[in-house]
């Protein structure tokens, strides 16, 4: 079924279509990834289950592939995953011509130095959004988060190093209680609904298409919502669709330790409200890293906010002519341009 209005309304809300067999133009079907599911998972209790399961599953990998490479930033889901590789190996980290990643690359450095891998660091800029981005949108069949451009970008200078597999942590946040701004408060139905919109549809198109029906699946008695639950299972689809997409345009295999996990033990909130997200993902990175500080959660850096400073806003009617650029963030004009070029790319 062929619905322009309702996709790009999905794409602002949510950075991906959420309905499946609803899609922009006829013979372009999106696509998106499901996370594995819990009956394939193994059950954790402490960050020493996390160490000893990691490197069972690393143990596998090494007897399939003789290069294993990593995206590799300044945070500890990474790193964590970083400690399990042999010396010598390939390990990525995105950086800016503008100098707004500094503190991230140093610590990806610190972590390639204890381990002896050989560190890259990529430059992503303007002409690489123009580049790469309509190379993931064509694999996707849609418009796509702006960090797929830059993953693809890394898997084909990975496969120039001979790289066989790359190694991601990106489920980590969704397993063990990351995103703590988002699953710690007690929400009322209309403020998650407001905190979590990307961008308002109605904010930005002539054609707005109400979004709701999604977040209504997920609402909880009267006024709230299950928060945990919304993102298991949207979030997770957004999230893991991104690098599925990157990798896969570019053709290289990629791999996440940290989804073949789960949880034995309900997430104790309270911990995760008194400063202490991922409990036993920061206990993993005690282990790894014990002469480092632990820190806060650094989510992959992508230089939109500069990038975007000065771009003036789309020009196509499916967009209003009275957007307020000002007021967006980088993310949110990434969205407004990826969405505009996508459209001129189908037609």
């Amino acid at each position: 079924m062929v619905n322009k209005d309702f996709c790009l309304s999905s794409y602002m809300a949510f950075r991906y279509i959420w309905k499946d067999g609803v899609d922009f133009v006829e013979g372009f079907q999106h696509k998106n990834f499901r996370p594995v599911v819990d009956e394939d998972r193994i059950p954790v209790k402490s960050s020493e289950d996390i160490d000893r399961e990691i490197q069972k599953q690393f143990d596998e990998l090494y007897a399939k592939y003789n290069n294993i490479g990593i995206l590799l930033s300044g945070g500890m889901d990474s790193a964590n995953l970083a400690a399990y590789l042999k010396p010598g190996s390939h390990a990525y980290t995105f950086n800016s011509v503008s100098g707004v990643f500094d503190a991230d690359v140093e610590r990806a450095k610190k972590y390639c130095k204890k381990f002896q891998l050989n560190h890259h660091l990529i430059d992503i800029t303007m002409e690489d959004y123009e580049k790469f981005t309509p190379l993931v949108m064509r694999h996707k069949f849609a418009p796509v988060h702006s960090i797929e451009p830059q993953i693809y970008k890394a898997a084909e200078m990975a496969k120039k190093d001979g790289v066989q597999l790359m190694i991601v942590g990106e489920s980590a946040d969704l397993i063990f209680g990351g995103m703590d701004k988002l699953i710690s408060p007690i929400w009322t139905f209309d403020a998650f609904v407001k905190r979590y919109t990307f961008l308002d549809p109605k904010q930005v198109l002539t054609n707005p298409v109400d979004q709701s029906e999604l977040f209504e699946r997920y609402r909880h008695g009267e006024d709230g919502i299950d928060v945990l639950k919304f993102m298991d299972e949207v979030f997770s689809i957004e999230s893991s669709s991104s690098y599925l997409n990157a990798f896969g345009a570019a053709w290289m295999p990629y791999y996440d330790p940290y989804a073949k996990l789960v949880m034995a033990e309900p997430l104790d909130m309270n911990r995760v409200r008194n400063g202490e997200p991922k409990y036993l993902v920061r206990g993993l990175y005690a282990i790894k890293y014990p002469e480092l500080e632990i820190p806060f959660k650094i989510p992959m850096p992508r230089p939109v906010d500069s990038v975007f400073k000065n771009w003036s806003g789309p020009k196509r009617a499916e967009f209003r002519k009275d957007i307020d650029m000002s007021s967006l963030t980088g993310n949110q004009k990434w969205q407004l341009w990826c969405a505009e070029r996508f459209l001129e790319m189908i037609g």
